[in-house]
């Protein structure tokens, strides 16, 4: 059974499939209530492809259901993608039932930018990887830390990148900022920017309402954000930035693993060797050294710590829900070496 989100409603159900229907296993998908139609249309276009009946099923399920469902004893396994209380909810239902389980939670990624980084380079992906889908993603870089002198630089580079994007219609080629996903969404965001002004943020850009129909959040950046401020802890679904400065590499990789979340990470480097060091120093399940981040079929893709465990796609993707089976086999006992001689042969 797979559990999906809605903001990327057609490849989050792709990336568990795929390598799911490449090694013969059946899957029912419940999928989020804001978008039953995708999901309804996935599991036809899945059918008419050619796959067997049954390859995907879509069910319109309440999460009582979902419970149900995997204790039911023809489920072997769920795999979520979502927030940490669904994760709990389907880890909790499937370990009282002893069923392998994989999830992909949220996160708090970091973007470092160290001190010999290309700042060309760098001003070019922070905004995309901030505001990719209105900031409403997983993976997308909520933490900017920042040497100390580069960060003046950095983040006058932000708020221009910022300040440039055209909010609209999403189906329009030259919006580059869509709205958020709901008025509750943008609702809690707004809540959350307020909390973290009361506790000592500064506002260096947005935090202003966008005059047009629609959800709309301007793009933020805050700043002066302590360790004590919710900003630091709790992630912002949204296109909010918090930029940190920081004076030691030391410094940047205990900033980057001060969270209870390790989804991601991007490190930009002047030396993508350096930058590959710092980033095997990053308690996350990924980091992309000078890239921006992005997803292959060929790619492992997960966290580690409070955004989940196990992989989906790749090798490791398709393993996830395999039992693999040792078979030895021989034509006769070797006497000699039973049990890798571990078991003596004759008496003496």
């Amino acid at each position: 059974m797979m559990v999906e989100p809605w903001n990327f409603p057609y490849y989050q159900i792709m990336r568990v499939f795929a390598p799911n229907f490449m090694v013969g296993n059946p899957m029912i998908l419940k999928h989020a209530s804001n978008t039953p139609t995708s999901a309804q249309m996935m599991a036809d276009v899945i059918l008419e492809a050619g796959a067997p009946k049954g390859a995907l099923t879509n069910l319109f399920m309440t999460y009582d259901q979902v419970t149900a469902a995997i204790e039911d004893s023809r489920v072997q396994g769920a795999a979520l993608t979502g927030s940490e209380r669904g994760g709990e909810a389907v880890a909790s239902a499937a370990g009282k039932n002893l069923k392998k389980t994989t999830m992909e939670l949220g996160g708090m990624d970091p973007f470092i930018v160290l001190d010999d980084a290309n700042m060309d380079d760098v001003s070019n992906i922070a905004w995309r990887s901030r505001l990719y889908n209105a900031g409403q993603e997983c993976t997308s870089s909520k933490r900017f830390i920042v040497m100390e002198n580069v960060y003046d630089e950095f983040v006058e580079q932000l708020k221009e990148s910022f300040s440039k994007v055209k909010p609209g219609d999403p189906l329009d080629p030259k919006t580059t900022l869509a709205p958020m996903n709901t008025k509750k969404a943008k609702e809690d965001l707004q809540e959350q920017v307020d909390e973290a002004i009361n506790a000592g943020a500064k506002v260096v850009y947005g935090n202003e309402p966008i005059d047009l129909p629609g959800q709309f959040f301007m793009p933020t950046i805050l700043t002066n954000v302590d360790r004590d401020n919710p900003a630091h802890t709790t992630e912002m679904f949204g296109p909010v930035a918090v930029v940190y400065k920081v004076s030691t590499e030391e410094e940047a990789i205990e900033l980057a693993n001060d969270s209870s979340y390790g989804l991601g990470g991007i490190v930009f480097a002047g030396d993508s060797e350096h930058g590959a060091e710092v980033a095997s120093q990053i308690e996350t399940g990924m980091v992309f050294v000078n890239d921006f981040r992005y997803s292959l079929p060929e790619l492992p893709f997960g966290g580690v710590k409070r955004s989940g465990y196990g992989r989906e796609m790749s090798r490791l993707g398709q393993m996830a829900f395999v039992n693999e089976k040792l078979i030895v086999k021989a034509d006769r006992p070797d006497m000699n070496n039973l049990a890798g001689g571990l078991i003596a042969t004759d008496p003496e």
